[in-house]
């Protein structure tokens, strides 16, 4: 495995991380046995840095119980997102990411992000709701380690919201498809410019 350093924070992550929206099944269930085999699979093979959301059904539990059964919480980075849509008062906040919390079995995020963040006047909203104080406090008790936000809108969409905080970090679509789709290739260089690491999601577009 090859492992790339954060400049933000010195944390060395696997170049490959595990999505983990679609986890093995049985029927309707995600299959608990075939998750901990893989994602034991994944951390013996170098993998360190595991993705999930509130919003993916299952996934925050089962990745949870497989880092807790193997053990293995304290050697990966778990990444996990606030579901902005949910949020409509102050107190969601802190109830949504409790349940984030108490589902992964972990005291602390390493890798937050606001999910599905795409334009400027959405974060203005979470802003009236007090989320930079929100984070403020996370990000000084420990709970959460880094703060970014994942993307799906349109090129100055991206730009406008680099500019709107002091993010540690974003998440966008890009393949050889998406080159110039969403924040393409052009944001990503725009985030490099500002000292920014980007995680890059659906690099095969979904296959």
């Amino acid at each position: 495995m090859q492992y790339r350093v954060n400049p933000k924070n010195g944390d060395s992550l696997s170049q490959l991380g595990l999505g983990c929206m679609r986890l093995p099944r049985r029927g309707v269930q995600i299959d608990q046995a075939k998750t901990n085999e893989m994602i034991g699979y994944a951390i013996a093979h170098g993998i360190n840095y595991f993705d999930t959301a509130h919003m993916y059904p299952g996934s925050e539990e089962a990745l949870g119980n497989a880092l807790a059964t193997l053990g293995k919480r304290d050697q990966v980075f778990i990444a996990t997102k606030l579901p902005i849509i949910q949020c409509k008062k102050p107190e969601d906040f802190d109830k949504i990411f409790a349940t984030e919390l108490a589902r992964l079995q972990t005291d602390h995020i390493d890798y937050y992000f606001m999910h599905m963040l795409c334009n400027v006047h959405t974060w203005e909203r979470l802003r009236t709701l007090g989320i930079e104080a929100w984070i403020a406090e996370k990000k000084a008790s420990g709970a959460i380690r880094n703060i970014g936000f994942s993307f799906h809108g349109g090129k100055q969409e991206f730009r406008d919201l680099l500019d709107a905080y002091p993010w540690e970090f974003c998440m966008i679509q890009l393949n050889y498809l998406d080159e110039n789709n969403q924040a393409g290739y052009s944001g990503m260089q725009y985030a490099h410019e500002k000292g920014l690491p980007v995680f890059v999601m659906e690099p095969l577009r979904g296959g």
